[in-house]
């Protein structure tokens, strides 16, 4: 299993770190992926793997840019949430164009906190159900919207909040790898409640 975690200027630190952190716990292979934003000109991205910014002030380094992404080595998409993360990802063709070809593959696609209205934009979640961030529930029709924490509508992994990243990333880790193995590991971290 290999997922790509396209990172914007602004994400959400919490939920950023806890995905990556338990899909890889998972053994699951992660690429993070920056906009590449830095040293463009134009409109066009550089090859710059500088660090990305969060929305409160933490810095990572990315593995790649955007631009070496080839959505055929991989197996899943992954969006953080964050203001103005998701803004940011969902203003960028080259990221819907991801989530696109990724879900056109049947692949997984997912995404938390603002993050789903970018699957929105990218016109993936139509005749399936969703969550997102109660400020935008508006992007999401009465027909899509499912008030739960987590929800998986067939390959479409959704999410509401920083507070919800530990069980949307444990149910990652229980569509991509396994039930037993998401059991397992929120065992061993001791996750509490349900997942």
């Amino acid at each position: 299993m290999k997922v790509v975690v396209p990172l914007a200027e602004g994400f959400e630190e919490i939920e950023f770190v806890t995905i990556v952190d338990i899909l890889r716990r998972a053994d699951v292979e992660m690429v993070v992926a920056s906009l590449g934003e830095k040293g463009g000109t134009g409109g066009v991205a550089s090859r710059d793997v500088g660090a990305v910014e969060g929305s409160h002030g933490i810095r990572i380094l990315p593995d790649s840019v955007l631009a070496d992404i080839d959505p055929e080595d991989f197996d899943a998409v992954v969006l953080p949430g964050g203001y103005p993360g998701f803004v940011n990802l969902g203003e960028d063709e080259r990221v819907l164009a991801l989530i696109r070809r990724m879900n056109d593959a049947g692949k997984h696609v997912a995404a938390i906190c603002g993050a789903p209205s970018v699957l929105v934009k990218a016109g993936v979640v139509e005749g399936r159900c969703a969550t997102i961030h109660p400020a935008g529930r508006k992007d999401l029709t009465n027909d899509q919207y499912v008030d739960d924490r987590v929800v998986v509508s067939g390959k479409l992994i959704t999410s509401k909040a920083a507070g919800t990243a530990m069980e949307f990333a444990l149910r990652l880790v229980g569509e991509f790898v396994g039930e037993e193995r998401m059991r397992r590991l929120a065992g061993e971290i001791m996750a509490e409640g349900e997942v």
